[in-house]
């Protein structure tokens, strides 16, 4: 009669080369059928007894499984950790430049901060660029909308009362050129902001605290992102100088940037997520008249 150990040969000599053959023997397709059968809740035994009516050797089919489901329990036990944040619109302000190169020319640096992430830039744009951005949208006004997350389309929203248009991208020579000065900046393609939006707030017209990104959590979203990914940041540009108010609010960063005509200020976002602390708004215009130009900017090209 056999020994037992030649029915079950476990021995210590000869366990490292049988689990060596045991990892030569596993390929994708069993590893894949061990995986199903333990997550559709089948035990160990069973799964053994499987593969021995299959064929297999009953021994080299225990180290099969044992090592294919301590694989899957470790898989499980690794922390998965948030996704990768992607890459975002950056100004190139390593060496603290006063100056930052536009293309067609240089604007001043006036604050930047890191988290959130803000800049505030002097003269982006001309006075005369400023002025021809609120001749050319004057006549196209009508009350601004915002993203309807829930739908994925638009709705006159009480929290913003401004009135507002957007010009297409490429739209004039005068939007291409302000176009690339932001790219430039930026250091991001054309092609992957969204159309030019201006919006005019008269006395009394705010916009409260927001977030521009689309919230992932929102049935509407996945609509939204169709057309060029989240939005990872914000660049707005100010056309006047309101005679008191119309501030941009960062409450959480308890900043407040004036508007001055031909300024601008940029804030990225990484990920959809408060985490950011780019919670902004536009204060109540309390004398005078505010006109801004916005640039959103998306992770991949904006159709």
């Amino acid at each position: 009669m056999a020994s037992r150990s030649d029915q079950h040969p476990h021995t210590t000599a000869a366990r490292p080369q049988r689990r060596s053959a045991a990892r030569q023997a596993i390929t994708p397709e069993l590893r894949r059928w061990i995986r199903a059968q333990a997550q559709a809740g089948h035990a160990a035994p069973a799964m053994l007894q499987s593969l021995r009516d299959a064929g297999w050797n009953e021994a080299l089919a225990a180290d099969v499984l044992e090592i294919t489901l301590q694989e899957h329990l470790d898989a499980m036990a690794t922390p998965k950790g948030p996704p990768a944040a992607p890459r975002v619109p950056e100004p190139w302000l390593h060496d603290s430049p006063v100056l930052v190169d536009c293309g067609d020319r240089t604007a001043h640096v006036l604050l930047t901060m890191a988290q959130p992430r803000i800049v505030v830039f002097g003269h982006l744009l001309l006075p005369e660029e400023c002025d021809a951005l609120i001749a050319g949208a004057a006549p196209r006004m009508a009350r601004s909308l915002t993203v309807a997350t829930q739908t994925g389309g638009e709705e006159v929203n009480d929290d913003r009362t401004s009135d507002g248009m957007f010009f297409q991208r490429g739209e004039s020579p005068l939007i291409a050129r302000i176009e690339a000065r932001i790219a430039r900046l930026l250091h991001w393609p054309v092609e992957n902001g969204e159309g030019l939006q201006v919006l005019h707030y008269r006395p009394g017209a705010e916009y409260k605290p927001h977030y521009d990104y689309f919230d992932p959590r929102e049935p509407g979203t996945s609509t939204i992102v169709r057309r060029g990914g989240q939005r990872v940041g914000t660049l707005v540009m100010y056309l006047n100088t309101p005679e008191k108010g119309g501030a941009t609010t960062f409450p959480e960063a308890q900043i407040e940037v004036a508007p001055q005509r031909g300024n601008a200020v940029f804030f990225s976002y990484a990920r959809p997520d408060p985490s950011t602390r780019t919670l902004h708004g536009g204060a109540p215009v309390i004398a005078g008249d505010k006109w801004i130009a916005t640039k959103w900017l998306r992770e991949r090209e904006f159709k």
